[in-house]
């Protein structure tokens, strides 16, 4: 709770709506009305209607479009995987998840990363698991 110091020893509480909520008061500040053109209060002002701002290009940071996806596509069906990801696979072919982690994080860097790749791996064996089933059938 704030105070505001009206003397040389004397202190008033100051009430705002976050020291009471926080004191476990349920005070809600009162709404806004709506707008009217009036020199002064709290609705002041000309009502305008909020410009619609278009999202920024950076806001789709991380997203991939469906070209990129399929560039990546064709660039794995062609290259196939690397040395490293092969041995991950194998790791994970006979269920040693953490030790493929722990692989990965050593050659990707980053915990994060290296789960994201286990978890890319890991669908791609499943896959293969199933185009493998249907062959079979």
């Amino acid at each position: 709770m704030l105070e505001k110091r009206i003397g040389p020893s004397i202190f008033l509480p100051v009430f705002n709506h976050h020291s009471l909520e926080s004191a476990g008061i349920g005070f809600k500040p009162p709404r806004m009305a709506p707008r009217y053109s009036l020199a002064v209060g709290l609705s002041r002002g000309y009502p305008v209607t909020k410009n619609e701002r278009k999202p920024k290009p950076s806001s789709r940071k991380g997203h991939t479009s469906k070209h990129t996806k399929f560039i990546r596509d064709i660039v794995r069906e062609v290259c196939g995987f690397a040395p490293y990801e092969r041995r991950a696979m194998e790791l994970l072919k006979v269920s040693k998840d953490k030790r493929a982690l722990k692989f990965l994080k050593k050659r990707l860097g980053t915990h994060v990363r290296a789960k994201r790749k286990r978890e890319e791996l890991s669908n791609v064996l499943t896959q293969m698991r199933k185009a493998a089933a249907a062959a079979q059938k």
